[in-house]
């Protein structure tokens, strides 16, 4: 088995932000009533095709923990009133917001959303201020258009290695 590559992107500059194309068809509202049970749907259903396993074990107040915390704020896309995507953004020490999760729900890959849901993430991240940086890490299980979409919105690739630590 191939190891799994891990890609470490960040922005230090809302200016730096590259817009993706608009999609009208997608509205993007924050999970304001904060709801963890909503987290987890959310994490399995988007998370599923791309193995991200490292929660499902998680209790109920781990979850809570997580997705309750005031330090974690949750963005969901809709389109046609279903959930096409979401994002969580968490506010770290030192003025810096991790994009923690990112991604498009299977039945709503490849019709352009992405870019869009990215460009949002960002934006929010930039508005939760004071922020004076914004990072994300990918790796090889995401979606092959991952990297490049965090890089065609304007982050920069800092850190990459193996899962092991290479």
């Amino acid at each position: 088995m191939e190891p799994v590559r891990i890609f470490y992107l960040e922005m230090h500059s809302p200016e730096e932000l590259r817009p993706g194309k608009p999609a009208d068809q997608l509205e993007v509202r924050e999970a304001r009533i904060k709801q963890f049970p909503f987290n987890r749907f959310l994490y399995q259903h988007v998370g599923a095709p791309w193995a991200w396993t490292d929660r499902l074990s998680w209790s109920d107040e781990q979850w809570r923990d997580y997705a309750e915390s005031d330090n974690l704020r949750t963005w969901v896309a809709w389109c046609e009133g279903s959930p096409a995507g979401y994002f969580d953004l968490e506010r770290q020490a030192g003025d810096e917001v991790e994009i923690k999760y990112f991604g498009l729900a299977p039945a709503f890959i490849g019709r352009g959303f992405g870019g869009h849901l990215l460009t949002r993430a960002i934006e929010e991240a930039w508005r939760w201020g004071p922020t004076r940086r914004v990072w994300v890490h990918t790796c090889t299980l995401d979606h092959p258009s991952a990297l490049a979409n965090y890089q065609s919105r304007g982050m920069r690739l800092y850190r990459s290695g193996t899962q092991n630590g290479d």
